[in-house]
């Protein structure tokens, strides 16, 4: 079982990113916002939940404990493998898919793609108690406008964008939506240079 990697960032994707372990290169996937907080040649770790499965080895991985926990709680459920248990964090924050567990919001788990009512129902069900609901104040901790563009414009030019076009639409990404969080930017900041390149 590989619990986690550390060393130089060989390459950032969209869904992955290769890290040096001592001469090996470890692909792990991960969500746009761990993916966002890497560069290309720093040194990194992650801590990693290793699937096997018949025809593969897969490395997911997290620069959190906590979002890694929830990664495998979710994988408890039945219907919801580790795919899909990674785009549940894409697309909901630890704290903010644990309030939704815990108040049984089937609306904000079907926003994940591959959730329908029915699992996002069995979700809340087996977890709601399994969770413990976010604290006011943790609920909050929001990145400022600020630290959002400039924690995306860097993931931006991790992932191969030059500065200039990457801070373009990240500002461009913000002006039409000032509250969206970093995750969200990135994705539509990565889908708006995908149309201009």
């Amino acid at each position: 079982m590989i619990a986690s990697v550390r060393g130089p960032v060989l390459e950032i994707a969209l869904d992955h990113a290769v890290i040096d372990c001592a001469g090996v290169g470890y692909r792990v996937l991960a969500t746009p916002v761990t993916l966002s907080r890497l560069r290309r040649g720093d040194e990194a770790t992650l801590l990693t939940s290793m699937i096997v499965r018949e025809d593969s080895m897969t490395l997911y991985g997290f620069t959190e404990p906590d979002a890694r926990a929830l990664f495998a709680l979710l994988q408890t459920v039945t219907g919801v493998g580790p795919r899909l248990a990674m785009a549940t964090l894409a697309v909901l924050e630890p704290d903010a898919l644990r309030r939704a567990l815990a108040d049984s919001d089937t609306k904000a788990l079907t926003s994940v793609p591959g959730i329908g009512k029915r699992v996002a129902e069995r979700l809340c069900v087996e977890l709601r108690d399994k969770v413990d609901r976010p604290t006011a104040d943790t609920a909050t901790g929001s990145v400022p406008a600020g630290g959002i563009r400039e924690q995306v414009a860097e993931a931006l030019v991790g992932l191969g964008f030059t500065a200039a076009p990457a801070e373009k639409a990240v500002t461009a990404i913000l002006a039409e939506e000032p509250d969206a969080d970093a995750s969200t930017v990135l994705r539509r900041s990565l889908a708006m240079l995908g149309k201009a390149s």
